[in-house]
């Protein structure tokens, strides 16, 4: 299973760090992805770490904003969040399959949510 944590209310312009807790299978052998969904829209995928070699996937809108790591000793991946705009406003969710996809239906397992509000 997975345990997202770490969203909170946030003005624009700050920092979130998410956590996403692994248990039950070997962490190190699978892809972690984070996910949000905002009110009214569909879900996106956000960021991708590979089990491999560490090799990370960004959205275009999140790309130099966004930092996703993984530290296979503690069966935790993170994803650091800066310069936050009310677009980020979303459940965060992170998933993890064998190999990284992007496609959200290919993933195994899922955290619960973690909602990020940020105010403008």
């Amino acid at each position: 299973q997975l345990q997202a944590s770490g969203g909170g209310l946030v003005q624009a312009g700050g920092s979130l760090r998410l956590s996403c807790v692994a248990s039950g299978f070997t962490f190190d052998e699978y892809a972690i992805a984070w996910f949000r969904r905002a009110p009214g829209k569909e879900r996106e995928g956000i960021s991708i770490i590979s089990s491999v070699d560490g090799t990370t996937y960004y959205r275009d809108s999140v790309k130099g904003r966004f930092t996703i790591s993984r530290d296979n000793a503690k069966n935790t991946v993170f994803l650091q969040m800066n310069s936050l705009t009310s677009e980020d406003t979303a459940v965060y969710y992170c998933a993890a399959r064998p190999l990284e996809a992007v496609t959200s239906t290919l993933y195994e397992y899922w955290g619960q949510g973690t909602l990020v509000t940020v105010s403008s």
